[in-house]
């Protein structure tokens, strides 16, 4: 990734999306979650991968305000952290991260696939902002890596015969981080 794709990716999806790249945990497996200053090595800016592309379902907890922090929770309640612990040290370590349903927030997942079938315009609408997103990152083939079930469902429906898509369980599940990077 160069720095120009980096901080147009950035303008134009900085508050739906993010990388998995984060600061060294201290401490605590949550701590420095929410250090952004990660992206200001221009190492790891070259480091970033678009041809791996973390979905997540959507935003659990209001809006996010400050760019790329998605997936980047300091909430002690967040989940996130999980993320990092799992990718560690792999292949997979600076993928780009974003969410099939933009812009609502709904902590409890169970309620969106009824949401979707009763606003079947929402998901459409989204789908293509998706791929306006693959697009806009220039991925070639990319491997997409569904966090969850509901998730793979979105994915599988729309884009089944289109891309490689994987699913890996959701971070928020109630695992252990090591048996979470385990499962991942």
């Amino acid at each position: 990734m160069n720095l120009k794709k980096f901080n147009f990716i950035k303008e134009k999806y900085g508050l739906l999306a993010s990388w998995a790249v984060w600061t060294e945990a201290g401490d605590k497996a949550k701590s420095n979650m929410g250090d952004l200053s990660i992206f200001d090595d221009p190492d790891v800016i070259d480091s970033l991968n678009e041809n791996i592309i973390f979905v997540g379902l959507n935003v659990s907890r209001g809006s996010i305000k400050i760019p790329l922090s998605n997936f980047h929770d300091p909430n002690p309640r967040a989940t996130d952290f999980k993320t990092r612990f799992a990718l560690k040290n792999t292949p997979y370590w600076g993928g780009y991260m974003t969410d099939i349903v933009k812009n609502y927030s709904e902590i409890d997942s169970s309620k969106i696939p009824s949401y979707l079938r009763n606003n079947p315009q929402i998901e459409s609408s989204n789908i293509k902002v998706f791929e306006e997103e693959i697009a806009d990152l220039g991925a070639r083939n990319p491997l997409i890596i569904s966090f969850g079930v509901a998730t793979y469902k979105i994915l599988k429906r729309n884009f089944n015969e289109k891309y490689k898509i994987v699913k890996i369980p959701h971070y928020a599940h109630q695992i252990s981080k090591e048996n979470y990077r385990e499962e991942v």
